[in-house]
């Protein structure tokens, strides 16, 4: 692609999720979160593949259909109420229908169909994008007007981690895997969101560390499905070693990074008086770990099915940047210590 036009459409992108970040009026944010679905489409179908262009048209439907319902329900907010700003969401019926709406712009089940299929017809640096930056400007809405739909969201949040655990059990494609994982991530945020607004940040952040780190070393392997990563320890021995770590940090597992969202959203759940959806929320997280420890088993305990002598992937020397896949990877391993600190930010 053209450099001018990329670093066009990457300001669009920018731009969009800005102003929705900056707005307080319904068409303003609605208009952010258009300009960020019209800036990231011909990234999608750049390689003009037919499983690209299929992907493409598919979110494009899927986000106009939720911009199309958020006009429509912040259009009934102000015919009733008499205004339009966000903060002021008074009447259930239009922050319910807003709140469905984002949920479908993010992919929060059961509204999610359409995440993992978008996801596997991309390349591995849109679909990075797509599971990281595109989930910052309808976050950024769900969390202003949260406060209002309690019983929603915690069914919405529970519904996604337990679909984001059973979809990914029996899928051999990465970015399959990595969709359903971001719907159990999404899934958590969700649940602690009107508890918690500040844990919900914090979650975010750790996600959006983790899930850099993850595509990063499939896109520095090239591997795209299960197979592809058990050669992956001829290309990056070292890599290939710190990659089940980073895989069991997006799981949760102690003492990783992961861990301290997970343990400090059960907390509050239990302070709530919420036992049951803690124990449903983390017993729907032993489905996810499943799915991170049979990736790390592929890539590590099994040998290449074929090792063809004429394609020798190892004497080609890395030709991307490593130190951002370093900065993030060791961020995503090691953070755990650090939770006193994010607790007592919490608190202020």
């Amino acid at each position: 692609m053209n450099p001018y036009i990329l670093a066009t459409l990457l300001f669009g992108l920018g731009l969009g999720t800005t102003i929705t970040f900056a707005s307080s009026h319904w068409l303003l944010a609605w208009m952010g979160l258009e300009m960020n679905t019209l800036a990231i489409i011909p990234l999608m179908a750049q390689h003009h593949h037919p499983r690209a262009v299929e992907a493409t048209t598919k979110y494009f439907l899927t986000q106009a259909t939720g911009a199309a319902m958020l006009l429509f329900a912040s259009t009934t907010n102000a015919w009733m109420t008499g205004q339009w700003d966000i903060q002021q969401m008074t009447h259930p019926l239009p922050v319910t229908l807003i709140t469905l709406a984002l949920a479908l712009k993010v992919g929060l089940a059961p509204v999610h169909a359409w995440l993992p299929e978008v996801l596997q017809g991309l390349d591995l640096t849109t679909g990075l994008i797509l599971s990281t930056w595109q989930k910052l400007a309808p976050f950024a809405l769900l969390m202003q007007i949260q406060p209002l739909n309690s019983p929603l969201l915690v069914v919405l949040g529970l519904t996604s981690t337990l679909v984001g655990g059973w979809g990914g059990l029996n899928q051999t494609q990465l970015r399959k895997i990595l969709a359903y994982s971001s719907i159990a991530h999404l899934g958590w945020m969700v649940l602690v969101m009107q508890f918690s607004p500040a844990l919900t940040l914090l979650t975010l952040l750790t996600y959006l560390l983790m899930t850099f780190s993850t595509f990063l070393v499939f896109k520095l392997n090239n591997s795209t499905t299960l197979n592809a990563l058990s050669t992956s320890w001829t290309k990056a021995p070292a890599l290939t070693a710190l990659t089940p770590l980073i895989l069991l940090s997006l799981g949760g597992l102690p003492p990783l990074t992961g861990f301290m969202p997970k343990w400090l959203i059960l907390q509050e759940l239990a302070k709530q008086d919420l036992a049951l959806t803690a124990t449903l929320a983390a017993l729907a997280a032993l489905l996810s770990l499943y799915f991170y420890l049979r990736l790390s088993y592929a890539m590590t305990l099994t040998m290449a099915p074929n090792n063809i002598t004429g394609m020798t992937p190892w004497r080609f020397p890395p030709s991307q940047l490593t130190l951002p896949l370093a900065i993030s990877a060791t961020a995503t391993l090691l953070l755990l210590p650090l939770t006193p600190a994010m607790v007592a930010l919490l608190t202020i």
